[in-house]
């Protein structure tokens, strides 16, 4: 299948691994890009720009396909060393960044200077278009479907998809809710070039996390996501579980008097705990409602090529018959 993000991106097939915390591995990332699509590996995951550049120097063991790095610019007032990080995805040689959270205007410069493509993770066609205007090369438009922050405008993508269409003139791919050959189909009539997933992919056999998170995104339905923080206007979707729960009761206790700290024990370094422990109500942690079309733990191959199987049946056998 060719489209403007296929292009762009020297890949196979117009489907891109979300870039996720402790879950963007280089294993991950490798697997995803064998299979034809973009492996993404997840800069702040890594604590320091070296392990970052040893992370990408062993995914290039394991793939010669294009894969990608995503970095997160966070709001905090001491920031990791993103100088070096950005050094190293330069010296590593990887041309696509997925950025995310703050505008990343300031570096891009530097990052065209090497080659670098760029695509930013935004929830509103407003960012979507500032991302445009600054010189990304690609959007992510998330839709408030999707795990982890979906912004503030609570829009779902079948309206979100068709704005952005109608607004932006470089590429965009469709993230929240993609799971399989319907979800990509469906993306591409809604005038996108091509999906982004994250809960999808956790729940493959290459997800180098524990077995139970898989377990448990296989048994949630799509009522089972849970929206935290709102009151401090970080909204993240995340999976029901007893930790989040208690983070509920707290934000309904305190109302508008919450403060980040009376949460922390629920969201703050939890994931190492989580993803390689296996310790599933230490806290809360991202998952999408598409976990209620999520039933097996699949090879990313396996994943992939189903769901371009199933596009293509859709595309040639059923959308076609009904024009005839």
């Amino acid at each position: 299948m060719k489209t403007r993000i296929t292009e762009l991106f020297g890949i196979q097939h117009p489907i891109i691994q979300g870039g996720m915390h402790f879950v963007g591995l280089a294993e991950l990332a490798a697997a995803v890009s064998n299979a034809g699509a973009l492996g993404i590996i997840t800069g702040l995951t890594q604590k320091t720009p070296e392990l970052l550049a040893k992370e990408i120097a062993r995914c290039r063991t394991m793939t010669d396909k294009p894969f990608g790095v995503n970095l997160t610019f966070l709001p905090t007032v001491t920031s990791p060393d993103y100088p070096g990080y950005i050094q190293a995805i330069v010296e590593g040689g990887v041309k696509v960044v997925e950025t995310a959270g703050n505008n990343p205007q300031k570096w891009m410069p530097l990052l065209h200077e090497h080659g670098i493509k760029v695509i930013h993770k935004c929830t509103s066609v407003r960012h979507a278009l500032k991302a445009e205007a600054i010189g990304c090369d690609a959007v992510s438009v998330d839709g408030f479907e999707c795990g982890g922050h979906p912004g503030a405008d609570d829009v779902p993508n079948f309206i979100l998809l068709p704005r952005a269409a109608e607004e932006l003139k470089i590429p965009f791919v469709a993230s929240g809710g993609m799971a399989d050959g319907r979800s990509l189909v469906a993306a591409l009539a809604l005038g996108a070039e091509g999906m982004n997933m994250g809960t999808r992919v956790m729940a493959t056999q290459e997800a180098p996390i524990h077995d139970k998170v898989k377990q448990a995104i296989v048994a949630a339905s799509e009522l089972d996501t849970r929206l935290v923080m709102r009151p401090l206007r970080n909204t993240e979707r995340v999976l029901n579980n007893a930790a989040v729960e208690r983070l509920i009761a707290k934000e309904k206790e305190l109302g508008d008097k919450l403060k980040f700290e009376d949460i922390i024990e629920q969201v703050a370094g939890v994931y190492p705990r989580i993803m390689q422990n296996g310790d599933m109500d230490a806290g809360a942690w991202s998952c999408g409602m598409v976990a209620g079309l999520i039933r097996d733990v699949p090879t990313v191959k396996a994943l992939v090529d189903r769901i371009m199987a199933e596009a293509d049946a859709l595309i040639e056998k059923r959308l076609a018959s009904m024009l005839r």
